[in-house]
């Protein structure tokens, strides 16, 4: 087990540091000049020269990505372009709401996703089965934007349940506050995972081990709990740890339609005033987030199939 965390961890560092390339120069070339946008219009040369020398921006860009590795090396990534604040507390005051946002989702996903793709494979090629099926893929072609404004209009605007935007203090206003956005993700993560673990079931059900236990007198909700959904974890895992990996994606979005101060909207702001100490270091955060939660998901599988060490 250990040599298999070793050669995943060694596979993970050049992609990381590939991450750090592409992120450096994808946001190099985008048009803009930060240092202008952050004086604004009555900016005059030697200001724009001085904060030029004062963020390096002038320098050779080999030099400019050596600096930015050493940054990553040593957590110090500077400050804001815009705030002029530590580029590492702005992610730290911001990263707890991204986290909690995408674990409240997972957890609604896997309630949704579980009873529906039982029900489902129980009831293969039934009306009820094509009914989820159906739901599941409108729920799946819908735009997260608009599922979010949707929410907003019925369970805010309309009913008053929950909050529009924003966060509340306090840990159940806490998390009353985030259940609009984590339900907007998870309506689009869940017909994922039940389309996964329908399929993974029905084979299952159909293999001759279940079919002896059947035939032994057990109950379907036995047969379903003690041979289907053991061994439908492997393929539900992987599922959830690639769906969980994309989340980050899904969260820029949501967090911008409900206002949350999270990574998402961080993210944002920083294209559109070309912060670049800030993107920078969230992208690089986003493609660590990516390669851990990758990681993390072959771990599990390695546990519970040792198979797949190999």
């Amino acid at each position: 087990m250990t040599g298999f965390v070793a050669r995943r961890g060694l596979h993970a560092v050049p992609v990381l540091l590939g991450v750090t390339l592409l992120s450096f120069l994808l946001i190099r070339i985008t048009p803009g000049d930060p240092v202008a946008l952050m004086l604004g219009l009555r900016a005059t040369p030697d200001e724009v020269a001085f904060w030029h020398g004062k963020f390096a921006l002038d320098d050779p860009l080999p030099l400019q990505y050596l600096a930015f590795l050493k940054s990553v090396v040593t957590l110090d990534f500077g400050d804001s372009i815009q705030s002029r604040i530590p580029v590492t507390d702005l992610i730290g005051s911001r990263i707890g709401t991204t986290l909690s946002l995408m674990v409240y989702s997972v957890l609604i996903s896997i309630t949704i996703a579980f009873p529906l793709a039982i029900w489902a494979a129980m009831r293969a090629n039934r009306m009820s089965d094509h009914g989820i099926k159906l739901a599941m893929m409108l729920t799946f072609a819908m735009p997260a934007f608009w599922v979010g404004l949707i929410l907003i209009q019925t369970f805010s605007l309309r009913l008053g349940w929950f909050p529009a935007s924003g966060l509340r203090q306090g840990i159940l206003p806490y998390v009353w506050s985030l259940t609009l956005p984590a339900v907007t993700i998870a309506l689009y993560l869940s017909p994922v995972l039940v389309r996964s673990l329908r399929t993974t079931m029905i084979a299952i059900l159909r293999t001759d081990y279940v079919e002896a236990a059947r035939a032994r007198g057990l109950s379907d909700a036995r047969v379903m709990r003690r041979y289907v959904l053991r061994n439908s974890l492997t393929s539900t895992v992987t599922m959830i740890g690639l769906s969980v990996a994309g989340l980050i994606g899904g969260s820029i979005v949501v967090e911008n339609v409900f206002a949350l101060p999270g990574i998402g909207q961080l993210v944002v702001q920083s294209v559109t005033f070309r912060d670049f100490p800030v993107l920078q270091a969230c992208v690089l955060l986003i493609g660590a987030w990516i390669i851990l939660a990758n990681l993390v998901t072959d771990l599990v599988n390695a546990r519970l199939d040792p198979r797949t060490r190999l």
